[in-house]
């Protein structure tokens, strides 16, 4: 008989905790208005397959064609992953940064919503910074291991 791929007694409880809290997390949200929750869910699932999955998909090989031709092709990561992060920042902040919301956001937290754009184009870019200094270190450590040195 073939031994189950079963983890260590701390895992399994893990993975029992995990369960519960989501079952819990579900149980209160669709408790109030569950068509509405529903609706969002199959509503951003479609927005995101329908959608936003062909828009980064032809973006992403736009870029790596991009680099490639010029020979680049280790380079991709370097803009992956902070155009990701920033993505990610937009889509769950997009209604204070594009300023959709109303007037209940001011009353609500006592803020204006108007300096959210430019702290997001900061924390952009900071990414797109970070990520050429980094691409700028890789690339003098493989020249300077390339070239040998001069005495």
């Amino acid at each position: 008989m073939r031994r189950l791929p079963v983890g260590s007694p701390l895992q399994i409880l893990l993975l029992c905790c995990s369960f519960a809290l989501a079952a819990y997390a579900g149980v209160r949200l669709l408790a109030d208005d569950w068509f509405g929750v529903a609706l969002w869910i199959v509503g951003a699932a479609l927005l995101h397959d329908l959608v936003l999955l062909p828009l980064y998909s032809v973006a992403d090989r736009a870029v790596v064609h991009g680099l490639e031709a010029g020979g680049r092709r280790a380079w991709v990561m370097y803009v992956r992953v902070p155009t990701v992060l920033s993505g990610l920042l937009l889509l769950v902040w997009f209604p204070l940064i594009l300023d959709l919301v109303d007037q209940r956001y001011r009353l609500a937290t006592g803020q204006s919503a108007d300096v959210y754009l430019a702290r997001w184009l900061l924390i952009t870019a900071v990414l797109f910074g970070g990520s050429a200094l980094l691409l700028v270190v890789r690339v003098r450590r493989a020249t300077k291991r390339r070239s040998p040195a001069v005495h």
